[in-house]
């Protein structure tokens, strides 16, 4: 029986489009949802070329254990990517799928992680820091911002003549790359 991967996306998508595309034919993994908590985000039209059905909430609905579990375990939820998602995780969403809730960070934590690092925020403290390094961490959620134990980091240069624009693009490759990859042996429990 294949496992089931719902995907969590706030923006545009590309990393939850990556992902569908790479398990659309896959025999273990199937993308059955997205969840989405922006009316006009970007991925949700994607979605329509692989025929998954895309869940809008608000903040109200998220942080209702009554009400949101149950529209998880209508897709028969086994783990959760977090792909670009923005909100801190309820720790009874945490609680209900333990080691089963997987987030992509922009940065090599525990470097600029934390609330309000994400996206350029986080590459504009690359930049202005100096930093000769940068990178994406694939780790579990717990109850706090980026704080769960690393499953995997992809690392890349940052040369001083790179401009924040072009730190992005580096971090766009490692993504479309490796989170994939590593989503799937996660959820086939050969990553931990």
């Amino acid at each position: 029986m294949k496992k089931k991967l719902v995907i969590f996306a706030s923006g545009s998508g590309s990393n939850a489009v990556n992902v569908c595309q790479n398990f659309k034919d896959n025999e273990e993994i199937e993308v059955v949802a997205l969840f989405c908590n922006r009316l006009n985000a970007g991925v949700i039209p994607k979605m329509v070329e692989f025929n998954i059905p895309v869940i809008i909430f608000n903040r109200e609905d998220f942080f209702n254990e009554t009400s949101f579990l149950p529209l998880l375990k209508k897709y028969q939820t086994d783990f959760i990517a977090l792909l670009g998602f923005l909100w801190k995780i309820p720790a009874y969403l945490v609680q209900a799928y333990p080691n089963k809730i997987v987030n992509l960070h922009p940065a090599l934590l525990p470097k600029y992680g934390g609330k309000g690092m994400y996206g350029h925020y986080v590459h504009e403290a690359v930049k202005s820091e100096g930093e000769t390094q940068t990178g994406i961490s694939i780790h579990w959620v717990n109850e706090h911002y980026d704080d769960g134990n690393i499953i995997a980091q992809f690392s890349c240069e940052v040369l001083p003549s790179d401009s924040v624009d072009i730190i992005a693009e580096k971090i766009h490759e490692l993504e479309q790359k490796f989170v994939p990859m590593v989503l799937q042996n996660v959820i086939n429990g050969q990553l931990k």
